[in-house]
């Protein structure tokens, strides 16, 4: 089975690819979209490109050379890479529900409260967070003298995972999952639901159904991308601090890992006109 796997995950990968730089390369050249909602969409393609191949060539590699074995230096960059892109991919969600919120809360301030400025300052704070989490997790890699004969029960140097593998205090490293799971995982959650309620409230203020059916339009995609992403995220996460159920935490890591980052493209490229219409203007200028 390992040829129909390895045909398989090449594929989802390069699809995966292929989709995120289509949307960046749609936004960077099509100046309809040169508006903050798509300005952190193509920032989040990034992410997401970025996200993927730290797991998947891999475990490609090893499919091939039918060899489970990674490097001490490999592992931990693999893992600090992980925790970049995926936190990246965390925050900018979020951010993602605010410039939402100010665009159907206040849609008369919104091209001044979210100028070129801000949407460079946010996204920057989004990869300085995200540098802060890989830098908690290596605090306790790098504990670790050597890994020598150690199994992971899972396709990559889960964070989580090797939180479990370390020798020091076992309190210690659930304070520090806890933490980085309420810092990265329970406030930008909150976030989301409190700017989604603003949203909704706003929302069905409106008097037309038409106007209603817009509004919810525009948010349908991002609360998709939430909804897989931070479900199957969170649950590997805090549930590895709970219990230990290898096989439940590997099918979850699959869809976060493999499966959210080839979706985004076509939740976001299916269900929006502007990106279509972008992406058509783009193949034929290629024509």
């Amino acid at each position: 089975m390992q040829p129909v796997f390895f045909g398989l995950l090449l594929s989802m990968y390069l699809v995966t690819v292929l989709g995120n730089l289509l949307i960046i390369l749609a936004v960077s050249s099509d100046s309809h979209l040169h508006t903050p909602m798509y300005f952190f969409l193509s920032n989040l393609s990034l992410a997401d490109i970025g996200f993927i191949s730290t797991t998947v060539p891999k475990m490609l590699i090893n499919i091939q050379t039918h060899s489970r074995v990674i490097s001490y230096v490999g592992c931990l960059t693999q893992m600090s890479l992980f925790s970049i892109f995926g936190c990246m991919d965390d925050m900018l969600l979020t951010v993602m529900a605010y410039d939402r919120y100010v665009a159907i809360c206040h849609p008369l301030q919104c091209t001044v409260i979210m100028n070129p400025r801000l949407c460079g300052f946010l996204v920057s704070v989004c990869f300085l967070v995200s540098l802060l989490d890989s830098q908690l997790h290596n605090l306790i890699a790098l504990q670790f003298i050597y890994f020598r004969d150690v199994e992971i029960a899972n396709f990559f140097c889960d964070p989580s995972q090797l939180l479990d593998l370390s020798c020091t205090n076992i309190l210690t490293n659930n304070i520090v999952m806890y933490f980085t799971g309420a810092i990265f995982g329970f406030f930008p959650v909150s976030g989301i639901l409190f700017f989604y309620y603003k949203i909704i409230f706003s929302i069905l203020r409106i008097p037309s159904s038409g106007g209603m059916y817009k509004a919810f339009s525009t948010c349908g995609s991002h609360l998709s991308v939430v909804c897989l992403f931070y479900g199957t995220g969170l649950a590997v996460y805090l549930g590895s601090a709970v219990s230990s159920s290898p096989k439940k935490s590997m099918v979850a890591s699959v869809i976060y890992t493999f499966v959210t980052p080839m979706l985004n493209p076509f939740i976001y490229s299916l269900r929006n006109r502007d990106i279509k219409s972008a992406l058509w203007r783009l193949h034929s200028k290629m024509v």
